[in-house]
């Protein structure tokens, strides 16, 4: 059986590549899911991921359920993400608002190693509709968000008998904003195209749209220099002091530029 097994090194890649993006998108968020486990007495507790859906609704009946990309669907080995250790499973562009619930489907192959030995894991239910949990999130606009799903893997196995045990997973959810944004509007629509936030020696941009708006997204907390890079026939503007919060958007509301 095929098991795969993310190093550290690959876990740090995946962190880079998610964690360190800005976008210009409007009225979406950043949604990152991460696995990861408390410990169990055993040798390995191997679970088989094929996908991920989110529910925006607490009535199934009402929104849509939405598939989230997965990073590298296959099998994990629980014990391999205790300690601290995680790995980001699934990514997704969300749109800004409320999210209820999470299903996470599992395929046939789960097994546990014990004192040497394998044994199969039966998990119909995960297999058919999903294991379902409710998460209650709001996501912010230009906000990354990062929810971890938890698997207790000890209360997870039940021994049935006969040498036979079963996978009825026991999760928790929990959720952290990884970072914050800047957005505004420049007046007039046409005097500005780039917009860039500096600290230190590190710089975000993004460019603004057809009415002027502009959101910088994945921004560390801090205090900012925002400079507004003038088209022809406008003025530098340089705003200073704009403070960002984890988990929050700092809107600097409408900035008007200065004709030559």
């Amino acid at each position: 059986m095929k098991k795969n097994s993310l190093t550290l090194y690959s876990v740090v890649a995946l962190v880079v590549l998610f964690f360190f993006a800005a976008c210009d998108s409007n009225n979406t968020t950043r949604f990152n899911l991460r696995l990861t486990d408390a410990p169990a007495d055993v040798e390995a507790i191997y679970i088989d991921v094929v996908s991920v859906e989110i529910h925006a609704s607490d009535d199934e009946n009402n929104g849509s359920w939405q598939t989230l990309d997965i990073v590298n669907a296959g099998i994990y080995n629980l014990l391999d993400f205790n300690n601290g250790m995680d790995t980001l499973l699934a990514t997704a562009e969300l749109p800004a608002g409320e999210i209820s619930q999470m299903r996470l489907i599992l395929g046939s192959n789960n097994s546990m190693v014990k004192d040497g030995v394998t044994y199969d894991l039966g998990t119909p239910s995960a297999q058919t509709s999903g294991l379902k949990f409710n998460i209650h999130a709001h996501l912010e606009e230009g906000v990354t968000y990062n929810l971890w799903i938890d698997f207790d893997a000890a209360r997870s196995i039940v021994e049935k008998g006969n040498g036979t045990y079963s996978l009825k997973p026991v999760i928790r959810t929990f959720n952290e904003a990884t970072s914050g944004a800047i957005k505004g509007t420049v007046a007039p629509q046409n005097s500005v195209s780039n917009v860039m936030a500096i600290i230190d020696t590190d710089t975000l941009g993004t460019i603004t749209d057809e009415n002027g708006y502009f959101l910088i997204r994945g921004v560390a907390a801090g205090s900012y220099r925002v400079e507004f890079v003038p088209n022809s026939g406008f003025l530098t503007k340089s705003v200073t002091g704009v403070n960002v919060v984890l988990g929050e958007v700092t809107d600097m509301g409408v900035i008007d530029i200065q004709a030559n």
